[in-house]
């Protein structure tokens, strides 16, 4: 029989369990941190961040206690620079690229240095941004999420009206619904959504689908401008035996309900749980399930270590938090009769041709609880224009995040280079705000 249920720990300890994975730092250890930094002058690290925010002068605005002006640079930038200072995989980003990253040092701690300056200005409310002159323009977005919400302020920082339509019950899409509770806590990613509509003439309509509530079609006849930040909604099949048997759960949607529980002690959760994936949504429900008291938690990835979509840091995390990784290795059959008790996998190896091959050699890992996280995909027929060029069930734009219908523009997840990241959701948002507003100008 199954083993799930809630309460496999105390409140006491799920509480300790989700706490903060990097508490913020103390002014002295921001000073500390700051001093660290050489301020160079053609600086890799800003060229490694994916939305070009001048890192050197933002450290520097710390040194001199102008806090307010240290979050005015990374906001401008990237108006999710908070909780990017949280999520962000700032081990293969900036501080990969800083030049204190050696075998003899570490680099300066960017991301707890950036979170040290916009927690008080989000916190606080302090206003940065104005709203633009108005243009008359209006301007429908389709998502809710970082790409969306980023396209939305800076249209507002341009002086147009934003219609933002939201297929979820609140706003905020990844933040809010898909990252690991104890990389954002105290609700920190509805006070950011707070923070961005609050620069005015920005209109949520939460609810609201693509393909079900509205068409692409109706919102180019209704809008002088659309943009798509839809995101993935649907998760990759495994293809094989079994796969819709009862336990076998997408990752996304327990990471969603786990981070919407108000109490986290009563989400139940397996004895034994499977993950089948390499990414961070992958590394995000197998450490969570550990933390909630699964006793087993087994992580299986097709690929070798250097393949993970998780970063170094996020394997790690991983393993030391008890997760067991196991490389080259693909589901064959999920096990039941009816209810998940196992999966059998296979071996694999990589040919001379880089294609993976099973090898014949199998094992079996027993599971009550079975989390699929190889990928999500846009939903069959949400965009329901034959005319969009699509490349594998993506949507294709050009370096101003235009797609191929004329008058509309698209980023974060649902692009082609889209890549899983806030930060890149941001800055694909940003970069189709500056494209509109010129377009609308023209």
């Amino acid at each position: 029989m199954p083993d799930i249920r809630a309460n496999r720990l105390s409140r006491e300890d799920i509480d300790s369990n989700f706490g903060d994975l990097h508490p913020p730092l103390s002014r002295p250890e921001a000073l500390i941190e700051a001093d660290r930094c050489y301020f160079c002058y053609d600086a890799p690290c800003t060229t490694a961040c994916p939305t070009g925010i001048d890192i050197p002068a933002f450290i520097q605005k710390i040194r001199s206690n102008n806090i307010r002006g240290s979050a005015h640079t990374i906001l401008r930038e990237n108006i999710m620079g908070g909780m990017c200072a949280r999520v962000c995989p700032t081990e293969v980003l900036c501080e990969e690229a800083c030049v204190r990253n050696t075998h003899e040092d570490k680099p300066v701690e960017i991301g707890l240095l950036q979170r040290y300056a916009t927690d008080p200005v989000l916190t606080d409310g302090t206003k940065l941004f104005a709203r633009g002159e108005a243009t008359g323009k209006k301007v429908a977005i389709v998502g809710g999420g970082p790409a969306g919400l980023s396209c939305a302020h800076r249209l507002s920082m341009l002086g147009h009206d934003v219609v933002v339509f939201n297929r979820d019950a609140k706003t905020g899409g990844l933040n809010e619904y898909g990252i690991a509770a104890y990389k954002t806590v105290d609700d920190f990613a509805q006070k950011e959504v707070a923070y961005i509509l609050s620069i005015g003439g920005i209109e949520i309509r939460n609810g609201i689908a693509l393909g079900a509530d509205v068409s692409i079609s109706q919102l180019n006849d209704d809008f002088d401008a659309v943009f798509l930040g839809l995101g993935l909604a649907d998760v990759n099949s495994l293809g094989i035996d079994g796969e819709d048997m009862a336990g076998v759960e997408n990752a996304i949607d327990y990471i969603a309900e786990l981070r919407q529980a108000d109490d986290k002690a009563v989400l139940p959760v397996g004895r034994n749980v499977i993950v089948i994936g390499g990414g961070m949504t992958a590394i995000d429900v197998a450490v969570q399930s550990k933390r909630l008291g699964a006793e087993r938690v087994d992580l299986v990835y097709r690929r070798g270590p250097a393949e993970m979509g998780a970063s170094k840091f996020e394997q790690e995390l991983a393993q030391t938090n008890g997760v067991s990784i196991h490389h080259h290795a693909q589901p064959l059959q999920v096990q039941g009769p009816n209810h998940v008790t196992g999966v059998l996998f296979e071996k694999t190896v990589m040919d001379e041709k880089g294609d993976l091959c099973g090898i014949g050699d199998t094992f079996t890992i027993p599971a009550d609880i079975v989390f699929k996280a190889i990928g999500q995909r846009l939903k069959d027929d949400v965009i329901g224009e034959e005319s969009m060029q699509m490349q594998r069930g993506k949507i294709v734009v050009d370096e101003n995040q235009a797609t191929s219908i004329g008058g509309i523009w698209a980023g974060g997840d649902c692009v082609v280079n889209g890549d899983d990241l806030t930060v890149s959701a941001v800055q694909h948002g940003k970069l189709a705000a500056i494209a509109i507003d010129h377009h609308l100008r023209a």
